[in-house]
């Protein structure tokens, strides 16, 4: 399974769009964020957007990170998933709330995209044992020229990763807040190879 989450102001109709381009083999879901911010857009938290030091609802995003731990146990059920086979592929807060689920519960995550998101410090205290993250595959992707979130909040999301034994792939793209022909190529064979590997063990938190 690949579970899709949007960006704020957005909805699951969003990166739905992406699925022509990715592997057929994915069983593709695009979840609807659960606060309303008016007909048709939703968000995981509100937020201030500043680009340099954006201002979050804390316990919206702890609130939605919980919905989407039931959410993917709900899914699994519902649709007979693999339990070592689901994605995450946000884009902007999807991207962050990606990060917020998959680094506090890697057993539940068989890899990560990241488009244009960051790490919210909120969650860096509830991060699983490393030997939990062991091997977990990360891909970020980042635009040099974005003016929503600043590429330093890539870069430092990826210095907070590289202290991981994850395996983090990184790339930077000349592109805005948004997602690029070459970035999406990019991301749809970095997902072929994945589901071309045996999925990674599953290993306990503590």
């Amino acid at each position: 399974m690949l579970l899709l989450l949007h960006g704020v102001g957005s909805n699951e109709h969003d990166l739905v769009q992406l699925a022509p381009y990715l592997d057929p083999r994915f069983f593709v879901v695009s979840a609807r964020a659960p606060i309303t911010l008016a007909p048709g857009m939703y968000a995981w938290f509100e937020v201030q957007l500043d680009p340099v030091r954006p201002i979050i609802n804390p316990q919206q995003a702890e609130f939605s990170r919980q919905k989407l731990l039931t959410f993917i146990d709900e899914a699994i059920e519902t649709y007979r998933i693999d339990p070592l086979r689901v994605y995450l592929m946000g884009f902007s807060q999807g991207a962050i709330m990606s990060f917020s689920v998959g680094l506090t519960h890697p057993e539940k995550i068989a890899g990560i995209v990241a488009m244009s998101g960051r790490v919210l410090p909120e969650i860096v205290p509830h991060i699983a044992a490393p030997e939990a993250l062991r091997d977990l595959p990360i891909f970020v992707a980042h635009g040099t020229e974005d003016q929503v979130l600043l590429i330093h909040h890539g870069r430092a999301a990826r210095e907070l990763l590289q202290r991981l034994p994850v395996a983090l792939t990184y790339r930077e793209y000349p592109m805005g807040h948004q997602i690029s022909d070459q970035s999406l190529a990019d991301i749809a064979g970095w997902l072929t190879q994945r589901l071309d590997e045996p999925p990674r063990p599953q290993r306990n938190q503590r």
